[in-house]
């Protein structure tokens, strides 16, 4: 998901937009205003954000990125694994740039859209020996719990 950080974790908005030193040779992306102002939008947010939403807030902050550049810019540092990207509960895409810099899970929330980064190693043990089972090489896999956060869960009477 998120890969790509610098040792330490940490990247600079500038970093992580224009793809930084770690990018993969011819995949150097060029650092605009857009993606730049994208790339901070995203560092502002907790949560996983759909392009017309972030789209909404780039609006509100006076940034003049269109609806089809926030989409390119998106899939752009999805495909460099700069942001996670999944499919919320109607099928949309949502963004959202993790802490956890290695390959890790979420646990989400339905009601609220809360994520939670988790860390799954019986998971990438079972992936990968259903993988070597069958003779399947260069697996990926994602993994993704819906559920109600704690907070959802008391709003709803415990249910």
């Amino acid at each position: 998901m998120s890969q790509g950080a610098t040792t330490d974790g940490v990247r600079s908005p500038a970093e992580a937009a224009a793809g930084s030193k770690e990018q993969p040779a011819g995949k150097e992306q060029r650092v605009t205003k857009q993606r730049l102002a994208v790339s901070a939008a995203l560092d502002d947010l907790a949560d996983f954000v759909s392009t017309q939403e972030l789209h909404r807030i780039l609006q509100e902050r006076g940034t003049s990125v269109s609806l089809a550049t926030a989409y390119r810019i998106l899939q752009s540092l999805a495909d460099d694994a700069l942001v996670d990207v999944l499919r919320n509960a109607d099928g949309e895409a949502v963004y959202r740039r993790c802490a956890v810099t290695g390959h890790h899970h979420h646990l989400l929330c339905r009601s609220c859209g809360k994520a939670v980064e988790v860390e799954a190693p019986a998971v990438e043990a079972w992936a990968a020996r259903i993988a070597r089972e069958h003779g399947f090489t260069a697996v990926e896999h994602t993994v993704e719990i819906y559920g109600l956060c704690p907070e959802c869960t008391a709003r709803q009477g415990g249910k």
